[in-house]
């Protein structure tokens, strides 16, 4: 059962958002980086939070989660958006506190660190990596341990689901993209299912429905059949993500509150003096 959170937070990020074409694609690519104020047009701003409740089968409620756009920060002399996507609760001795981090550029909208904190039962794990997309290398903070990159436009579990936001989902569309910074990752196949009305603590929303699937056990295996909805409008908000369960039913996650965040613009980046990278 932890394990199937450990999915929500980490590989559920990752597979659904996978269905982004190529930053390149959309102006968002590696040649926008040469103008430092450039700021790509994203439907999120800074201090964005979404909170929701954790659902398991029978159970029900079962915890809280929550994805935020924290603050604008730098990272290797690039302004980034600090991503931030927690998971917390659980039931009995199966219980998560997970913690992802991500930095954004955001002008080409690449990821420039990623960070995971998660501490579940018998399990515990707390890793930095930075990525040097110039290079073509990753390297890990905690031990200096690198390695290359699968592409040269990395995302990571968090920064998926911001990118794919600013993408149009059109229905009946499969998606196959290698954007994961590490080969393990790729190829992920997204298919766009649906719209769909629902209703969730938070309210009403129409939705389009995409179903992500993933080479590899897990929450977004072929056979869970996991389905994530985004608002059908510019927005683009994470309103439900579920997966079946076997014995228990389902798990997923249910959208209670939304504060949209401030939009970022060339002109109030260049008046914002950016925090010094660590």
């Amino acid at each position: 059962m932890k394990q199937r959170f450990r999915h929500l937070v980490a590989a559920g990020a990752l597979v659904l958002l996978a269905s982004a074409p190529a930053a390149t694609q959309n102006g968002h690519g590696s040649h926008a980086a040469d103008d430092r104020n450039a700021v790509a047009d994203v439907p999120f701003g800074l201090g964005e939070r979404l909170t929701y409740k954790v659902t398991l089968g029978m159970f029900g409620g079962v915890g809280s989660g929550a994805m935020e756009v924290l603050e604008l920060d730098t990272i290797h002399g690039r302004p980034t958006y600090r991503l931030r996507f927690t998971v917390n609760g659980g039931v009995l001795f199966a219980k998560v506190n997970d913690t992802l981090q991500s930095w954004l550029d955001v002008s080409n909208l690449i990821a420039r660190r990623f960070e995971q904190n998660q501490k579940e039962v018998n399990y515990k794990r707390h890793r930095t990596f930075d990525f040097f997309p110039e290079q073509g290398i990753w390297k890990r903070l905690e031990n200096g341990e690198t390695g290359e990159l699968a592409t040269l436009e990395p995302l990571d579990d968090v920064s998926f689901i911001y990118f794919i936001r600013t993408i149009p989902l059109e229905v009946g569309k499969t998606y196959t993209f290698n954007r994961y910074y590490k080969d393990s990752g790729n190829p992920v196949i997204v298919k766009v299912l649906r719209k769909e009305t629902v209703t969730v603590p938070a309210g009403t929303f129409e939705t389009v429905v995409v179903q992500p699937i993933i080479k590899t056990k897990g929450l977004f295996s072929e056979g869970g059949e996991a389905e994530v909805y985004f608002t059908d409008d510019h927005r683009r908000l994470v309103v439900q993500m579920k997966s079946k369960v076997p014995v228990i039913g389902s798990l997923g996650l249910q959208l209670e509150s939304y504060m949209p965040g401030e939009k970022l613009t060339s002109a109030s980046l260049k008046a914002s003096a950016t925090p010094s990278e660590p």
